[in-house]
């Protein structure tokens, strides 16, 4: 079964084919980082009337890179929640418009399932039920994917996501958007030991909070301006880097153990960051635990996620109408 898809939540307008939701037909996305920059983030208006602008391209060019057209594709999958509204409702009404004119069923999909999706592209043998620790700019959580379309969350941010604190930090530094590459990348010739960074503490065994860490970093900034001092940015972007991962890894761990979890994997934008990779890889192996990691391609926000999960939201009948609205909040776990 081929499936096309359409993500334009955010500030990515992209499409793919996948087949079967494993093998990889197409993938075409068109960013607007380098717009966004300007502004030191995504600006939701200037995001809706690009992806206007690209979608119909993006769409063309991935059925041309699988050589189909859109009546020989099996379904139009589309993400529908969650997102900036006016972006998540460019992909819904394209999406809806080309399923009626083809004639092919529409799938609804969640786009944050479809980042735990991206593992499936690179991870053919991967199937629940496995830990998953979803971090990206808007979402921050720990989940048990119970099934392809089941999932219970044990922890989450109570605050900000890691993604945000990223971009957050990185603009505090002086550091371009988006954060998270920034920040890594300054961190490589930083010391992660130079700054004694704050771990946050909160209710909830498995729940996360950045919004502390990010406050400490703007006080270190601070301090070393009112002395007259220049702030080492490698050594501080590297301080927080290790903070944030460790948290992150550290709870992902700690559910793993607790639930005797045997198979773990890392799913959004800020899955990207190296030293995150690392500590979870080198916990689970003492754990016993298999780790599953996204292509780094695959980590942002991508078509092909959601065609991967829109079939196994297919498979178990999950399919909508021209009803089909757009929804700027969803948890995972909706039913």
């Amino acid at each position: 079964m081929k499936i096309l898809s359409i993500e334009s939540s955010c500030d990515e307008t992209a499409a793919a084919v996948i087949e079967d939701g494993r093998k990889i037909c197409s993938s075409v996305i068109h960013t607007q980082v380098e717009e966004h920059k300007l502004y030191g983030g995504v600006v939701p208006e200037i995001a809706s009337r690009r992806h206007i602008e690209s979608i119909c391209g993006v769409t063309a060019e991935a059925l041309e890179q699988a050589g189909l057209t859109a009546r020989e594709v099996d379904a139009v999958a589309v993400t529908a929640a969650p997102g900036l509204i006016g972006a998540v409702l460019v992909g819904v009404n394209f999406a809806k418009g080309l399923a009626l004119s083809a004639e092919k069923p529409l799938i609804p999909v969640h786009h944050i399932r479809g980042h735990v999706a991206a593992n499936y592209l690179a991870h053919p043998e991967l199937e629940p039920p496995f830990l998953a620790l979803i971090v990206s700019g808007g979402h921050s959580h720990i989940v048990e994917v119970q099934d392809y379309t089941h999932y219970h969350i044990l922890g989450h941010t109570v605050d900000d996501a890691a993604g945000e604190a990223f971009d957050k930090v990185a603009r505090t530094l002086g550091l371009p958007y988006p954060g998270g590459p920034s920040v890594a990348a300054a961190a490589k010739t930083g010391d992660p030991k130079a700054y004694r960074l704050p771990v946050p503490h909160v209710e909830g065994k498995y729940n996360v909070s950045f919004s502390g860490l990010k406050t400490a970093v703007l006080n270190e900034v601070n301090k070393a301006q009112m002395k007259g001092e220049e702030v080492n940015v490698p050594n501080l972007a590297a301080s927080f880097q290790e903070r944030i991962a460790g948290i992150l890894a550290e709870k992902l761990l700690l559910a793993a153990a607790d639930t005797g979890a045997k198979q773990v994997c890392l799913a959004g934008g800020v899955a990207a960051n190296g030293r995150l990779r690392q500590l979870v890889n080198d916990g689970a192996q003492k754990l016993g635990a298999k780790v599953y990691l996204p292509e780094l391609k695959f980590c942002g926000d991508n078509g092909a996620m959601i065609a991967a999960q829109g079939y196994y939201q297919y498979i178990a009948g999950h399919t909508a109408g021209l009803e089909l609205n757009g929804l700027p909040t969803l948890p995972i776990d909706y039913e």
